[in-house]
């Protein structure tokens, strides 16, 4: 490679040139989105049964559709909850597994038993992913128009208008009332004119229609025939002949009133304390979230709307969104200003400093345009990868720019061009070797599963791109670059390595360094004990969802009046900025009852408490004055990720045994007294009450009355009877047949039945009406029934929480498994273990290969694992959890030390051929003070807007910033204290020997 540079000086600028430009191209194009696009090993089914009770439920239905499941490859878990009249099964599969052939199959299996279910059954069967859950939401409001008209005006001019935009998958309209036409039957005048409830409904059905009756061919031309027999108006309605006798015309509205009603409906939507109607944005899985969400601003402000109408927003992701990437990317470019800053000061030379400025981007454009080729997006993933290796790329450009100024400084009546060319020879396995270390320590990532293991692989994957493209265009193009800034060689002041006295004081007294290592020692193993443990990295992302239930059976009009006192006290917390409710329904995929639902609070941006700390408020103000309400909280994001993971819930307690509701009753009441526990929830979900109507069939068969015709005029009398359709624009419109009278048990009980002559006869007669006390729902897992215990945190963390709830005792023949955050917490912590030993052994192979000296690599790979002491006391005097994150940020300090020592290493083998061990020893560890500092403190810098946590996306990588400069801050000491007396302990009886080649 002689004169390598010089005589490709040209070509490689113009290639650097060109990754600059495709750089800004892949940063123009690359798209932004929360988290990396993953498809989670979760599919959910839905049946609905009307409403069975529990029991009947369970045997028809719910086993039926657990064993099909089950046969499905690839399934490690089912859970199901049934309750009545529906059931709702998870199934989990592998990661691995192709999670579209996997619900293909459940589908098929579902099939293939379908025959064996109740033919009434209703079953559903979805992908559980991040694109079913709304990413943008907007509330329709107006005092001009009726709920019927706003809900027509959201269906059928604002849902087609906003659909049109681009990414788009669907625009869901919630809430609102649906217009039917009701026929509101008088018994009396249908039992004197003798006209029945079967009548009113064959009738319509053979009216109420259009069909073709063929072809006809008339000289040039072919019409179609068609008999229509629609009803268009409420007058053709009224008009329609129920029954002739021969002696009167009996019409639909001589046996009662047809009026436009809304439909029965058992939910509620409110926005602000106003009804409304909500539309709910959800975006296609691969569509570009920022562009969506301006897309649809924009196309928001187009929509024109009758007066009084007006469309507000109230949830935009990609604000969030754009907050989380924004305060990386802040982070990022922060950091690196921050440590160039550093660089200059310590080299004093405006070309290195250039040099290093203009390295950086160039790594992170030809990072960039790998990220574009191989689809991956801008997410707080890949820009927290960035940001967090900001400082290795720091680290590569500062050593070899540092190695050439140096050389530079005490050769300086050299060229420039044989100084930069001899620098980059002599670095070369060093940075070889260094750079393959730090790669290595990410391979093992490869291992980690679970939802950690699909978004930190992303960041690892990242890291090693970031560092790969660092190795080559500081290899490559740095020294192009020098050569570039020296149009002319300058004169350069002789700068003679200082010899540190210090050095040879701690290498004289070997045991100051073996104190050293005793110490960290004993803090690895005195405060891991100490430190709070956690799962993922929490945000605070400035919006809540507040789950609730009120008491089963509790009517929509009395959990809609108990809801709206807890809006006051909603409404009086100054950080809340607006809220959404849904009653009967809830945001995802559920079976959600009348008594339940959820609000989504928006906070204000500028607020001096974060979301935790008024969530702890909003908690304390609704259970003090609203205590039947079950309330449970979280935050957007969280709780998607809850959804699409096997418990939203951090802590989730199961229990196995013969009655374990029960037990979980007793359970929970302990585990509401432990501190740290917040929104306890012991599972059992109760149904609301039901009546019976068991009929009396020999009474029946009196009358000629059949069970399906006692139903259908028990359902005239409560819901009413669909018995057709009106067609109005691009809708149907329901016929509802119903009795118009109050609906309450003493009326039930005194309703009269029609039998086939007309006569009314009283239900008493025909059946036994009784009253029955609500079901609990059943909780099973692979087919064994369980209870569940649920519970947050709320001023704790998750390891010392479950440390106490572990010492939990359950009687004989009952069993206890974890599930929650913590299953998921224990099993990373497991993988992440066997990576950072993994990791470890490959960084001593790494060292081991290229100086071929057992002991020395086992030295250097010492003194990397002792650096995590300085990671554990950052966590610790921070306060911050050892999380997935922070464990990540233990395993880079060991592949970061290693680099260091590599180079440190190399320094001395070099002069240990010209001076003794003392004097070599002190040489090499005064050269490389000055790189040693400029990197640790560019990288402690840079990192430390990361640490700072100022931000929601740079509070997901906090932890990894924190775990990584406490590690660099005992590395130094490491570096030039204890290795520089170990390296004289192991050489001091060797004589001097020349550099091995092969090293080379």
């Amino acid at each position: 490679m002689k004169n390598y540079f010089i005589s490709h000086k040209h070509p490689i600028a113009a290639i650097l040139f060109l990754i600059i430009a495709g750089g800004i191209f892949a940063y123009s194009k690359m798209q932004i989105s929360l988290f990396p696009e993953i498809t989670f090993p979760k599919i959910k089914i839905i049946a609905d049964a009307g409403l069975q009770p529990v029991d009947k439920m369970m045997v028809t239905v719910t086993k039926p559709l657990e064993n099909a499941v089950k046969q499905v490859p690839s399934l490690h878990m089912v859970r199901s909850s049934t309750s009545k009249g529906s059931c709702e099964i998870s199934a989990f599969m592998d990661w691995n597994a192709d999670i579209d052939l996997s619900q293909q199959r459940i589908e098929s299996k579902i099939n293939q038993i379908r025959n064996q279910l109740p033919p009434e059954v209703q079953i559903t069967v979805e992908k559980m992913n991040p694109s079913i859950l709304p990413v943008m939401g907007y509330t329709i409001e107006s005092h001009t128009k009726s709920p019927i008209e706003l809900k027509m005006l959201a269906n059928y001019t604002i849902k087609p208008f906003l659909s049109q935009v681009d990414g788009v998958s669907e625009v869901r309209v919630i809430g609102g009332k649906t217009k039917e036409y009701w026929l509101q039957l008088d018994a009396n005048k249908m039992s004197t004119l003798s006209v029945t409830p079967d009548m009113v409904s064959n009738v319509l059905s053979q009216t109420n229609f259009i069909k073709s009756n063929g072809y006809l061919s008339d000289y040039k031309f072919l019409y179609l025939t068609v008999t229509d027999a629609t009803v268009h108006s409420v007058d053709d309605l009224k008009k329609i002949i129920i029954r002739n006798d021969g002696k009167r015309i009996t019409r639909l509205q001589d046996i009662g009133a047809v009026d436009i009603k809304e439909a029965i409906e058992y939910t509620k939507i409110n926005a602000n304390g106003r009804e409304g109607i909500l539309i709910a944005i959800i975006k296609q899985p691969n569509a570009n979230l920022t562009d969506m969400s301006l897309a649809m601003e924009k196309k928001v402000q187009q929509l024109t709307l009758p007066a009084g109408v007006t469309i507000r927003p109230y949830y935009i992701q990609s604000d969030f969104v754009q907050d989380a990437v924004r305060s990386v990317t802040d982070s990022l470019w922060i950091g690196l200003l921050l440590a160039i800053v550093v660089a200059i000061i310590f080299l004093r030379s405006l070309k290195a400093s250039a040099t290093i400025l203009v390295t950086i981007p160039i790594t992170l454009c030809l990072t960039l345009l790998v990220l574009y080729a191989i689809g991956y997006t801008f997410n707080i993933m890949t820009l927290g990868a960035l940001a967090a290796a900001t400082g290795l790329i720091i680290d590569d450009a500062i050593v070899v720019v540092e190695q050439i100024h140096r050389t530079h400084e005490e050769h300086p009546d050299e060229s420039t061009v044989t100084l930069l060319q001899e620098a980059v020879r002599y670095l070369f396995p060093a940075m070889l070797g260094s750079s393959i270390s730090t790669i290595v320590i990410f391979l093992p990532f490869v291992l980690m599963t679970g939802v950690a293991g699909a978004y930190f692989k992303v960041l690892t994957n990242t890291m090693i791109i970031t560092l790969v493209c660092s190795f080559f265009v500081t290899w490559i193009g740095l020294p192009v670059i020098y050569l570039l800034f020296s149009r002319k060689d300058t004169p350069v002041k002789v700068h003679a390595v200082r010899q540190r006295g210090w050095v040879s004081f701690f290498i004289h007294r070997p045991v100051i360094s073996f104190v050293m290592v005793i110490c960290l020692g004993l803090l690895i193993y005195l405060i891991l004990p100490k430190l709070e443990t956690g799962f993922l990295p929490e945000m605070d992302e400035g919006s809540i969802v507040l789950d609730y239930s009120s008491p089963p059976g509790t009517s929509l009009e009395e959990t809609d009046k108990m809801l709206r006192e807890a809006e006051k006290l909603i409404m009086a917390v100054p950080e809340v900025q607006a809220y959404s409710r849904r009653t009967g329904t809830q945001m995802g995929f559920f079976i959600t009852e009348p008594n339940t639902g959820d609000y989504l609070i928006q906070l204000k941006k500028q607020r001096d408490r974060s979301t935790n700390e008024v969530i702890s408020d909003i908690r304390q103000r609704i259970e003090s004055t609203q205590p039947a309400l079950r309330i449970d909280f979280g935050q957007v994001v969280g709780d998607m990720l809850g959804d699409l993971m096997t418990s939203v819930q951090p802590i989730e307690i199961k229990i196995f045994g013969d009655n374990p509701q029960r037990i979980a009753k007793r359970v929970a009441e302990q585990v509401s007294k432990i501190h740290g526990t917040a929104d306890v929830f012991n599972g059992i979900v109760i149904a609301g009450p039901s009546v019976s109507i068991v009929p009396d069939y020999s009474r029946m068969a009196q009358f000629g009355i059949t069970p399906a015709n006692l139903q259908m005029q028990l359902q005239n009398a409560l819901e009413g009877n669909v018995i057709g359709s009106i067609p109005e624009k691009e809708q149907l419109s329901a016929v509802r047949m119903i009795y118009p009278r109050s609906r309450s048990i003493t009326d039930l009980q005194q309703l009269e039945i029609f039998s086939p002559d007309g006569r009314l006869h009283p239900i008493s007669s025909l059946a036994t009406v009784r009253l029955n006390a609500g079901d609990a729902e059943i909780q099973r897992q692979n087919l064994q029934t369980m209870g569940v215990v649920t519970a947050r945190l709320e001023n704790s963390d998750l390891g010392t929480v479950m440390n106490e709830i572990r010492k939990i005792k359950v009687p004989p023949g009952y069993h206890v498994e974890y599930g929650g955050a913590y299953a998921d917490q224990q099993q990373s912590f497991n993988e992440l273990l066997i990576i950072l030993i993994t990791a470890s052994l490959l960084v001593f192979i790494v060292i081991l290969f290229l100086f071929r000296d057992f002991k020395i690599a086992l030295l250097i790979i010492i003194l990397a694992v002792l650096g995590i002491s300085g990671s554990y006391l950052a966590l610790y005097l921070t306060n911050t959890p050892l999380n997935v994150g922070s464990y990540t940020g233990l395993i880079m300090i060991v592949g970061i030390i290693g680099e260091n020592a590599i180079f440190t290493f190399l320094q001395f083998k070099d002069s240990l051929c010209k001076h003794h061990v003392d004097e070599a020893i002190i040489y090499s560890i005064s050269t490389r003070l000055r790189p040693k500092l400029m990197t640790a403190l560019g990288a402690i810098i840079a990192l430390m807007p990361l640490a700072l946590g100022i931000g929601a996306g740079a509070q997901l990588h906090q932890p990894l910033a924190i775990a990584v400069i406490g590690g660099f801050i005992v590395a130094l000491p490491l570096l030039l204290i204890v290795l520089p007396s170990m390296l004289r302990i192991l050489y001091k009886d060797k004589n001097p020997f020349p550099v091995i080649d092969a090293i080379l």
